[in-house]
């Protein structure tokens, strides 16, 4: 199986190019139904799409914090529990299946996601690589940010 690639690049641009995204997330919901977007990829989603907050609020309180198709191409990665915490390897091990299997039953050719956990996450890509790399084939590109 051919392993996923590596770049440098803008997320939101290859998603208007017609790649799905996964947007790195936690497991945060408001009393008021929406997805605490805190930082990074998941705060330029609620940005760009004002829909997103909310379909992934109504998505963690339906199924929990799992990967899902939020809608036009983009899906929840979830890599911690709450925005305060350190990303969890385990959960981004976990996400990693999840969206392998997603983009699968999607059938979407190219899914684009940031290094998980990484950036304001704090984790080294060195340490969470090894964790997601084995479970995830050329249709995925992992990007750092250019």
């Amino acid at each position: 199986m051919p392993l996923m690639l590596e770049t440098v690049a803008d997320l939101w641009e290859l998603h208007t190019g017609g790649a799905a995204v996964a947007v790195t997330t936690s497991g945060l919901v408001g009393r008021d139904g929406l997805a605490r977007l805190g930082r990074g990829c998941a705060r330029q989603a609620g940005e760009r799409f004002p829909w997103f907050a909310a379909r992934l609020g109504a998505e963690i309180c339906a199924r929990g914090n799992h990967v899902a198709h939020v809608g036009q191409r983009i899906a929840s990665f979830p890599v911690e529990h709450h925005p305060l915490q350190v990303p969890d390897l385990r959960l981004i091990a976990r996400s990693t299946l999840e969206l392998s299997a997603l983009s699968t039953a999607e059938g979407w050719p190219l899914v684009v996601l940031p290094r998980p956990g990484c950036g304001a996450g704090g984790l080294a890509w060195s340490e969470v690589r090894p964790v997601i790399a084995p479970h995830l084939d050329d249709r995925f590109v992992v990007v750092t940010i250019g």
